[in-house]
């Protein structure tokens, strides 16, 4: 009877795992020795699981093929006129009709594109080295030297990027380079106020103190321990700025202060097919305001999607 009590005790003492099959501890194993995902390929994770901003970043890769090479397979010309085929409706010869002129509005459509996103990637690649060298040493530096660069900002942000334009024009023409040069030179400012932000909680960090004890250089410590910690919202700003770039040049243009006849742009179909519209010619107006605002809507979601992926407090 003692004996078989103590076999009992013994039993009661078991861990309750010890009675898991065999599989099924190594798979807890595994689970336990399995590497950690890194913070972009755990952010590249939950991308994947926000459907709509997936959706968003597929139809910009297939918006840029097109744009790519669009043109160049189409058998029409841009600005080739041929006025027996003027104001066609879309049929398999034109897939998306024909203008006044009898140019193939597809064609005009894909190279309209490719003004579109050339200028939006050049104002976010600007924006980013110019504020970002701008931000960081301001929020690095700080005191005097922040409230003097501050106080440029500030200047820069309440001038209207149309007056600019157009005081660059009296100067430079009109034209795409001047669109670029106006809509950088204040579009900047909003990535030097995010990057001063950031820098100014980072830069009291612990590692980024021994890096000011061991001596150094400011340029290094900025380079190495501080943007790479800002990356984040820097690429949740540059997906932000693209779609704004977009929408000013195809404005512009729109009031005839971009792209000039006989190339394309949204912006100048836009307003050729706006006239159009009482005669039945709704094609012309229709293809580029939908591609502005479907380019507009995904860079949206894609950039809402990448913050919620970058946040840090959301990690799992």
């Amino acid at each position: 009877m003692a004996e078989r009590k103590w076999k009992e005790n013994q039993h009661n003492n078991v861990p309750d795992d010890w009675f898991k099959p065999l599989d099924k501890k190594k798979g807890d194993a595994e689970a336990v020795v399995r590497p950690s995902l890194s913070y972009w390929q755990d952010a590249w994770r939950r991308l994947l699981k926000n459907k709509l901003a997936m959706a968003g970043l597929v139809f910009l890769v297939l918006l840029t093929i097109m744009a790519i090479f669009g043109p160049i397979f189409s058998p029409h010309s841009v600005t080739q006129t041929n006025l027996p085929n003027q104001n066609q409706a879309p049929s398999s010869t034109h897939l998306f009709g024909t203008d006044e002129l009898g140019r193939d509005v597809f064609t005009r459509t894909w190279y309209g594109a490719r003004i579109s996103l050339f200028v939006g990637l050049m104002a976010a690649l600007i924006d980013f080295l110019i504020g970002v060298i701008y931000g960081g040493v301001a929020g690095y530096k700080g005191g005097r030297t922040d409230n003097a660069m501050m106080r440029v900002v500030e200047v820069l942000y309440g001038l209207p990027y149309l007056l600019v334009v157009i005081l660059l024009m009296v100067v430079m023409g009109p034209g795409l380079l001047t669109i670029i040069i106006a809509l950088t030179v204040t579009g900047w400012v909003g990535m030097a106020r995010i990057v001063r932000g950031q820098v100014l909680q980072i830069k009291n960090y612990e590692f980024v103190l021994a890096s000011k004890t061991f001596g150094t250089k400011t340029s290094r410590i900025i380079r190495k321990n501080l943007l790479p910690n800002t990356m984040g919202p820097i690429i949740v700003q540059m997906t932000l700025t693209v779609p704004a770039a977009i929408f000013a040049e195809a404005f512009l243009s729109f009031l005839g202060l971009g792209v000039q006849a006989p190339y394309a742009s949204w912006g100048v179909m836009a307003n050729d097919g706006l006239s159009t519209i009482i005669s039945g010619h709704w094609w012309r107006l229709f293809f580029p305001a939908f591609f502005i605002s479907m380019t507009m809507f995904a860079f949206n979601v894609l950039g809402d999607g990448l913050q919620d992926a970058l946040d840090p407090k959301l990690r799992r």
